[in-house]
């Protein structure tokens, strides 16, 4: 398999495929499912529909029961009469995007827009900001995290596969009394317009829906909306992403362990782990030096990798940004001389390369920066240190949300090296 080949998937693992098992599995940051209160929550997602959803209105007003719509923008645009009747009706209107994309296949710019977007189609026709939020598909990228702030993420506890005509009513609503338990969170659909759905299904969905309220009603069922059933049930954890955070860190630690496996990257010196390195030909376009030499295409180069989980340990032992840099170019500058040694035993090595954020002072230091030439490596680099620098950096949000920080190239000659950063000396002579 090609290195291209596992970068994508690597930046499939940490922008959508992580991020999404995370909150699936563990629950952090989203609803999922009451705790304490007692209430079931019917929740319907992909309308308004013209055929399907005044049936379905009906239906719950037959039976008295407030659900929760996360409705497409684009449909609220085209039919504002059936979310004002949603809203006059009682029900919570919350949001499923603009049109039905998956956030694992946009940009988190491209995300936002959906949302403002879907966010004024409705409070244009209502009055009021939607502040509840469903991913369609269930489906995140890491960027959504910081969607908390602004929408509670809202996904469900209790779903049948309704968007299939297979089995008819009977499968869906046998399927809603054997797993329904009396806090559930249940997915429901009122289009069939959506990918993979039976343009058909939502017929048997109101059919079945129809018998399951009518043995609700029997059981003393209560039904709540979704801001209700939050509210009862308390506040929500105040730090969610920190704890998200820790948790992408883990697994990402471990992966990172295969991935210095399978492209033999290793560290230098076990005393100043704050880089590994692999040694390869360098590809691209010539890099011309502060020092008049050059790195070309083909030259044999030794490629640096901050270890990171070296620098996330200085991270947490570090108060402030400050000590931080402080402690990182105090570490860099203990590695470079054991970097002499080694580029005196292999002297083919034409130069030092990397990509990086993290990239203040290094011209103090004898590195070359530049800016990643347009096209797919430039954009892939930028998505991956953009989320390493989002996860591990104390400010790394703040600092991405400012555009301060961008990948960099940074190089530097072996020769260079070798003059600067003597073996037998402790300190470099800058």
């Amino acid at each position: 398999m090609s290195k291209l080949v596992w970068f994508l998937l690597v930046i499939l693992l940490v922008y959508t495929i992580l991020p999404t098992l995370i909150v699936r599995l563990g629950g952090f940051g989203v609803y999922t499912k009451g705790k304490r209160a007692n209430g079931i929550a019917l929740t319907f997602d992909d309308g308004p529909d013209p055929d399907y959803t005044p049936q379905l209105l009906d239906l719950l007003a037959a039976y008295q029961v407030k659900a929760t719509f996360f409705v497409l923008g684009s449909k609220a645009e085209k039919y504002p009469e059936l979310i004002m009747r949603m809203h006059k009706e009682g029900h919570l209107i919350g949001i499923h995007n603009y049109v039905h994309w998956a956030n694992a296949l946009m940009t988190p710019m491209k995300v936002k827009k959906q949302l403002s977007d879907s966010v004024k189609a409705i409070e244009n026709i209502i009055g009021e900001k939607p502040i509840y939020y469903r991913p369609p598909w269930g489906i995140i990228n890491i960027f959504d995290l910081i969607l908390l702030k602004q929408f509670h993420m809202v996904l469900w506890s209790l779903m049948v596969g309704d968007w299939r005509s297979s089995g008819g009513k009977n499968r869906i609503r046998n399927e809603l009394l054997s797993k329904l338990s009396n806090n559930d969170i249940i997915l429901l659909h009122d289009s069939g317009q959506t990918f993979g759905a039976d343009q058909n299904a939502p017929i048997f969905m109101l059919e079945a829906l129809s018998e399951f309220l009518e043995e609700c009603k029997r059981r003393e069922y209560i039904f709540l909306r979704i801001d209700s059933k939050m509210k009862l049930d308390g506040p929500r954890k105040q730090e969610p992403l920190q704890l998200l955070k820790k948790t992408i860190v883990y697994f990402w630690l471990k992966w990172e362990m295969l991935f210095y496996w399978l492209f033999n990257v290793r560290p230098l010196d076990p005393n100043y782990q704050i880089f590994y390195i692999r040694l390869c030909k360098y590809h691209g376009s010539t890099i011309y030096l502060e020092n008049d030499e050059k790195l070309s295409d083909g030259d044999l180069v030794v490629e640096l990798h901050f270890n990171n989980e070296k620098l996330f340990q200085m991270i947490s032992q570090s108060s402030t940004s400050v000590q931080l840099a402080v402690n990182l170019i105090r570490d860099v500058q203990r590695f470079l001389p054991t970097l002499t040694q080694y580029l005196k035993l292999h002297q083919e090595v034409r130069g030092i390369y990397g990509i990086t954020m993290i990239h203040r002072g290094s011209k103090q230091m004898g590195f070359t920066v530049k800016e990643l030439p347009k096209g797919m490596l430039r954009m892939l680099s930028h998505i991956y240190l953009r989320f390493l620098m989002f996860i591990f950096h104390p400010q790394g949000r703040k600092r991405l949300m400012k555009g301060q920080l961008s990948p960099r190239i940074v190089a530097i000659s072996a020769s260079e090296v070798i003059r600067r950063y003597p073996a037998d000396s402790s300190s470099p002579s800058l």
